[in-house]
């Protein structure tokens, strides 16, 4: 995985984009997609064309499918000036499908459009969902039963360990990690479950092939192995901030819950969290010191209804998933306020091939 574009959909740089993509205003838009998208002679090629341009917007591509039909006549509509833009035109007359699969194939990435394994149902409940995603790794099991653990860029050294922890917890219990492969939460998220052999979900907001940050390259190639890297934007796609807040709704939509671990006042985990709410789904969220500004996000969203876990026990017992982790065990209640401030840091350890919190190795933890 580069840590640059490899231009495999050479759209040009983002500094050329045309900033309106313009679609025509046509009928109230529907949520789902068209049934079939993608299917039949022409189909699939239209659906990596449309989906390697970089003006649209998910929710303008989505507009322009539901008034289109299909791939095939949305990208008509665009090549005949009906919608998009000068540049999408420019890229699409001298597109080579056919380089572009090659691509993806040097890659290790493949394409994936409603009703195929990579997938996910749940996308289609989404306001805009992706018209098509870019998968790298295992094939998504949708049998899975899937949480999002989210949080920080910049986190304590505290909460890095909680969602390590957590998450070790989850892939002992056979659920897997979704996260969104930054710095911080996201990156503790993920290793602690690779580290109890578990399985993670990446969800990228770059190309496929584009490791951002660079430093989480070795750590995307170990998801990569054993779990999945998905993305909604084409390869080479640069990370920029506003693509951050539109994938927080793919992480969203492959899990059961969504747990913010720690998050100052306007973090984008809260965004992820109003997909959550969105969609139907439970919101976690561990809580921290009142003082601490990476409390922010954490304790108004416990004032606003979501459900406080002290870890992973609490969080598979919520979501009905206790009698499948035979391996998590809870504490005992009637805890001393010093116990009680262990168990809300989340502090866990493999004990026996169980998990359990041991008060004597946090006590001598900083803060414990």
């Amino acid at each position: 995985m580069n840590t640059t574009s490899r231009k495999l959909c050479p759209t040009g740089p983002p500094s050329s984009r045309t900033k309106v993509w313009r679609v025509p205003a046509d009928a109230p838009v529907p949520a789902g997609l068209p049934d079939g998208l993608g299917r039949g002679p022409g189909e699939t090629d239209a659906l990596l064309l449309l989906r390697c341009l970089l003006g649209p917007t998910p929710r303008s591509l989505h507009a322009l499918i539901w008034s289109t039909g299909s791939a095939s006549r949305a990208l008509a509509r665009i090549r005949t000036g009906g919608a998009g833009s000068d540049n999408d035109r420019a890229f699409l007359a001298n597109a080579d499908v056919g380089a572009i699969r090659s691509g993806l194939d040097r890659a290790g990435a493949r394409l994936a459009a409603p009703g195929d394994p990579d997938y996910c149902p749940a996308f289609l409940r989404l306001a805009d969902p992706p018209i098509a995603v870019f998968v790298r790794g295992r094939v998504l099991d949708h049998g899975d039963d899937r949480v999002a653990v989210v949080g920080s860029r910049r986190p304590t050294s505290t909460g890095v360990e909680v969602a390590a922890d957590l998450c070790r917890g989850l892939a002992l219990a056979g659920v897997v990690t979704v996260s969104g492969g930054a710095v911080g939460i996201d990156a503790a998220a993920h290793r602690g479950a690779l580290d109890a052999g578990g399985v993670t979900v990446a969800v990228l907001g770059s190309g496929i092939d584009v490791a951002h940050p660079a430093r989480n390259r070795d750590l995307f190639q170990r998801i990569e192995a054993s779990g999945t890297l998905l993305s909604e934007y084409p390869p080479g796609t640069p990370a920029e901030p506003f693509r951050f807040p539109a994938r927080n709704r793919l992480i969203a939509a492959l899990s059961r819950g969504v747990v913010v671990v720690e998050g100052a006042e306007k973090s984008g985990t809260r965004i992820t969290a109003e997909h959550a709410v969105d969609l139907g789904l439970d919101v976690f969220a561990v809580p921290g010191p009142v003082t601490s500004p990476l409390a922010e996000t954490p304790l108004g969203l416990i004032r606003d209804g979501a459900t406080m876990i002290r870890g992973t026990a609490d969080l598979l017992e919520d979501l009905g998933l206790d009698g499948a982790a035979s391996g998590v065990r809870g504490l005992p209640r009637g805890l001393s306020a010093e116990e009680d401030k262990v168990e809300i840091r989340g502090l866990v350890r493999g004990v026996g091939g169980r998990f359990e919190r041991t008060f004597k190795a946090a006590a001598t933890q900083p803060g414990a």
